[in-house]
């Protein structure tokens, strides 16, 4: 299994809490030093729970299951004010 589909399966694993809210998660790179970076889609992209979904769900999620990926960038993440 590549780094990709690792990515995948454990992005796998959040994705009905996701939709279930109306919202998904894209793989948009995963870089040569091990970045992987992500776009919250639909109304996980305005979402101002976005980061704490972020942090608690999918980052731990994808550090447990891919320990390859150095660190991960959310492109549009919304912070709470």
């Amino acid at each position: 299994m590549d780094l990709l589909e690792k990515v995948e399966k454990a992005l796998n694993q959040i994705r009905p809490y996701l939709e279930a809210d109306g919202g998904n998660v894209r793989i948009l790179e995963i870089t040569d030093n091990g970045i992987l970076k992500l776009e919250f889609v639909g109304s996980c992209g305005n979402c101002p729970m976005s980061e704490m979904t972020f942090k608690a769900g999918i980052e731990a999620t994808i550090r447990q299951e891919v320990p390859e990926i150095k660190a991960i960038e959310a492109v549009n993440l919304t912070t709470a004010i």
